[in-house]
């Protein structure tokens, strides 16, 4: 374990998944888990915006945001799926650049937004990674950010942390994500929830936030800096 280099690591494993992940991203966006949230980041977010899509993979969603109307940046630790956004095409306000979340190439307070979808828990230390999204993003700018829930079978990848043995997946509770961001300059605005086929709209009535995402697939906050 002395031995593990978390940032080179990580960028090997996305790089392995990058053409795995290519072929079911527009289906998730477009289709399936993803599908709310773009539609959630416009109802807060108006067009026009700049919006840096951190931890953006093979960039659908940032092409789809400047597609939209955005301004729209993405990052990504991977170089293969930046290799994959950038096939998207040279248009205008949509640009892709190879970076760490936790280290972005960027001047403070550049950003009308950020959108992080489920990147917070694959950084080494997602703190640092949280205050370098706040140093990037503009006062009031808005942070639309999206955490696996309990029920997301991708939480496997940070199983084997209970072996001992080293990963690259940091699992994060979407309430200890919230407390997190209202500990580090955020303050909530909204957030919605989506939930495996089994989960009906009566089975949430009622119950707090807190229960409703303890039975999410993901839950995607909008945060709004102080």
């Amino acid at each position: 374990m002395s031995d593990f280099n978390w940032h080179s690591e990580a960028k090997r494993q996305w790089n392995e998944r990058a053409d795995s992940w290519n072929q079911s991203s527009q289906s998730m966006w477009d289709s399936g888990s993803r599908s709310t949230i773009l539609p959630f980041f416009q109802k807060h977010v108006p067009s026009g915006a700049s919006v840096l899509d951190v931890g953006c993979g093979d960039g659908y969603a940032t092409y789809k945001l400047s597609q939209a109307g955005y301004t729209a940046y993405g990052t990504d630790l991977s170089e293969r799926m930046i290799e994959m956004a950038k096939e998207r095409g040279n248009m205008k306000g949509l640009s892709f650049v190879q970076a760490d979340l936790a280290r972005l190439p960027f001047e403070a307070e550049s950003f009308d937004s950020i959108i992080a979808i489920n990147s917070l828990e694959w950084t080494e230390r997602p703190l640092e990674a949280w205050i370098e999204v706040n140093r990037v993003l503009k006062p009031g700018g808005y942070a639309c950010v999206a955490i696996l829930g309990p029920t997301a079978m991708p939480r496997i990848n940070s199983y084997r942390r209970l072996y001992g043995e080293s990963v690259i997946c940091n699992t994060m509770m979407p309430w200890e994500f919230k407390k997190l961001a209202t500990e580090n300059g955020f303050i909530p605005l909204d957030g919605h929830g989506v939930y495996k086929r089994e989960v009906k709209e009566q089975h949430l009535h009622g119950l707090s936030e807190e229960l409703k995402q303890s039975l999410a697939f993901l839950w995607t906050f909008m945060m709004k800096k102080k």
